[in-house]
């Protein structure tokens, strides 16, 4: 027997609605009752209830009509209503159910099959609620997750001379672990500039994420200020910093099973020079002054957090005037559709043909190319870019 619940009787008839009261009452529930659907809608407004039995023929007004605005109202769809009638026809027992009823009972009702079709009822409500209960809990925790997300991306990007960046960032609807960051060298010659994405979902990718942006970017700050690393010249403070996020989340994480791959690199604003780690990203792409895409960095080493003393290794590149580094997350190619179908780096590549006016331009061009595919699509992963192109010489 379910235990006692709060139940709303509608039915026009003194005599049935009367022994539907006692015959409920008797089971030990709350009940109050009402002649018509106005009586009912005015009382659900006062006072919540667990379930309506409502007798489609009995009540003042139509009684479909009364069940169909109880469905409609968002206050009340979440309270289940019990049909009771005469009619058992299976047609129009069918269409009851059709507009929303949870369940029918036939009058003349037997006192067994009462308490069943109750109990059913009240045991569907209380899951529905334990239901919307976790769902509004998930949504505070995505909500938290997003806070901590935007909290460690820059409020805005170094300007430097000799190179412009742009970066954007478009969170999905499920909080991933997507970051960026972009800082100085002490010495006022490099720009440091990471991405990053976080494996899994939720709450627990946000902080992974906040703990592998704050590690890489203490440790490479650090270096910069002592000048000197464990591996050698200020030079090498990526490595550094990557290897020591690497082997800290691997040997005092492991279990969570949390790893990140990490693109970062070292941008000299006056050679030109670009000395990066991939560690297992998306391979950045380097845009030609006169459009197209001139070289694929691929990945130098595994994702992070995966095994401690994962071999990591620095490659370079040179970025002549007006080229243009461009390091995205898989969100961009994994973007999908309506259909399903993914974004893809061939897209990608095309967007990259036409000379590129201006970092901003580029990180606008492919960011709106993807709204537009996968508009009308629940977004499934964040998109990041961080594009940095060199503009003028510096001496």
């Amino acid at each position: 027997m379910s235990p006692p619940a709060r139940l709303l009787v509608v039915d026009g008839a003194d005599a049935s609605r009367a022994l539907l009261v006692e015959a409920l009452a008797r089971l030990g529930h709350e009940v109050t009752a009402v002649a018509d659907g106005a009586g009912a809608l005015e009382r659900l407004a006062r006072d919540p209830v667990d379930l309506v039995l409502l007798d489609v023929h009995g009540s003042a007004a139509d009684g479909d009509a009364v069940l169909a605005r109880l469905r409609r109202d968002p206050a009340l769809a979440h309270v289940p209503v019990l049909v009771v009638s005469a009619d058992g026809d299976p047609a129009r027992v069918a269409a009851w159910l059709e507009l929303g009823a949870a369940d029918f009972l036939a009058r003349p009702f037997d006192p067994i099959l009462l308490r069943a079709r109750v109990s059913a009822c009240l045991e569907a409500k209380r899951l529905g609620d334990a239901e919307r209960r976790m769902a509004r809990a998930l949504a505070r925790e995505l909500e938290v997750g997003r806070e901590i997300q935007r909290g460690f991306l820059p409020a805005s990007l170094p300007e430097w001379p000799g190179c412009e960046l742009a970066a954007a960032f478009e969170g999905a609807r499920q909080v991933s672990g997507d970051f960026y960051d972009a800082f100085p060298s002490a010495d006022e010659t490099q720009l440091t500039l990471v991405v990053g994405d976080v494996c899994g979902k939720g709450v627990g990718a946000a902080l992974f994420m906040a703990l592998f942006r704050s590690l890489i970017r203490a440790v490479a700050t650090r270096a910069m200020r002592s000048g000197t690393t464990l591996v050698g010249t200020v030079d090498d403070r990526l490595l550094v910093a990557l290897t020591t996020a690497n082997d800290y989340i691997a040997r005092e994480h492991g279990s969570a099973n949390m790893f990140a791959t990490v693109f970062a690199a070292s941008l000299n604003t006056i050679t030109g020079t670009v000395r990066y780690v991939n560690a297992g990203h998306e391979p950045p792409l380097v845009l030609g002054a006169a459009g197209g895409v001139r070289a694929r960095l691929p990945p130098t080493g595994p994702a992070l957090g995966l095994l401690p003393d994962a071999p990591l290794r620095m490659e370079s590149v040179r970025l002549a005037l007006g080229e243009t580094l461009l390091i995205a997350t898989d969100g961009v190619t994994e973007a999908r559709d309506a259909a399903a179908a993914f974004f893809g780096e061939p897209r990608l590549l095309a967007l990259c043909e036409p000379p590129t006016a201006s970092a901003e331009s580029l990180v606008a061009r492919v960011r709106e190319a993807v709204h537009a595919f996968a508009a009308g699509s629940e977004p499934a992963d964040d998109v990041t870019l961080l594009a940095a192109r060199r503009t003028t010489l510096r001496f």
